[in-house]
């Protein structure tokens, strides 16, 4: 591979990385081994850790969706390897 190739492999891992730390952070993170502690705020009436497990990380998922496809967006015009 060139250097513009290791160029944009690095760019594409940096991005997936960070992605996969907040997926990991929100799941096991907020839903899990945070809860306890995050049970002591209410949103919606409900503990924060419940809302977290149930209902919030699918909201964070999600933006972590349409973020991911926007920056490699991004990425590929920067690298010249974008689609019309």
């Amino acid at each position: 591979m060139d250097s513009n190739g290791d160029a944009y492999w690095k760019a594409t891992l940096g991005l997936l990385t960070k992605v996969l730390v907040v997926w990991f952070v929100v799941s096991f993170g907020a839903g899990i081994m945070f809860k306890p502690a995050l049970d002591a705020i209410s949103l919606g009436g409900y503990p924060l850790g419940f809302w977290f497990a149930h209902q919030g990380s699918i909201y964070i998922f999600i933006v972590c969706i349409f973020y991911y496809a926007k920056k490699m967006g991004e990425i590929d015009r920067k690298f010249d390897v974008h689609e019309d």
